[in-house]
């Protein structure tokens, strides 16, 4: 019976890893130059109302789930309608809390929480518990909020109509960053503005946690040489992303990330 000399399977092993490491080094080389290969990166300033999806969505759930299931009983509102009216009011009402305060600290973020988890505690100690406060448990027992899928099909319907709006406006204002130069398109005839790119220094702000979380928003300030007055862009979605790439086009630009205090 022949036997295998373990010392010829070494090489093989050895090339497996050499295949391995080849791979691994074309795959970074590849994935470099697809960055080298970027010409242009666009920087659109978007208005607040885009932080509203969750709303749109939360309302083009409901409109579709009562538009076959129905809101109505021989009894009244559907159980599936109020849930989903509550559910829909909960959503929006987060919403505009992200609209109308900033949270650029893990302490303000902390403290939303912190008065969410006791508003909600509240509810369901005054529900479980009716005879603790009778005035406010009755009052809790009688909130039921249904809406039919017409009330919810209008308000998607109102929303998407807004952000048609607001994707042609889009068009007319947005900033473009190359390799030698800074472009402003603006106006309706597309005015052209343009800056020099060597020497920009931008700094990068993260102005609220929950706008980060939900479009990787953020504030890029743009301090073109040679000019007096920053340029400020407000509502850059994927911001680090977009931060990352005008970084390794430009090779030499400064990047400050700057915090709230």
């Amino acid at each position: 019976m022949a036997k295998i000399d373990p010392s010829k399977q070494i090489p093989e092993k050895s090339a497996k890893k050499d295949d391995n490491g080849e791979a691994k080094e074309s795959a970074r080389q590849k994935a470099k130059g697809e960055d080298k290969n970027i010409e242009r990166i666009y920087l659109v300033p978007f208005p607040k109302i885009i932080f509203l999806y969750p709303t749109v969505l939360a309302a083009l759930v409901a409109a579709f789930w009562l538009t076959f299931a129905g809101a109505y009983t021989d009894n009244g509102p559907s159980l599936a309608a109020v849930y989903l009216t509550v559910g829909f009011l909960t959503v929006f009402a987060f919403n505009f809390v992200v609209l109308s305060f900033d949270f650029p600290r893990a302490t303000s973020l902390t403290a939303f929480f912190l008065v969410a988890a006791l508003a909600l505690g509240a509810v369901l100690l005054f529900t479980l518990k009716p005879n603790v406060w009778p005035w406010i448990s009755q009052h809790l027992q009688g909130f039921k909020p249904a809406a039919n899928a017409t009330f919810f099909w209008t308000v998607s319907g109102f929303f998407l109509f807004i952000y048609f709006i607001v994707s042609i406006t889009l068009n007319f204002d947005y900033w473009e960053v190359r390799q030698n130069e800074l472009l402003h398109h603006h106006g309706v005839l597309s005015d052209l503005e343009r800056f020099s790119a060597p020497n920009i220094r931008i700094d990068k702000e993260i102005n609220d946690i929950f706008e980060y979380l939900l479009l990787g928003s953020g504030r890029l300030i743009v301090h073109p040489s040679g000019e007096r007055k920053a340029i400020v862009l407000d509502n850059i979605l994927f911001i680090s992303k977009k931060e990352r790439l005008i970084t390794k086009m430009l090779g030499a630009l400064q990047v400050d990330v700057r915090s709230e205090r």
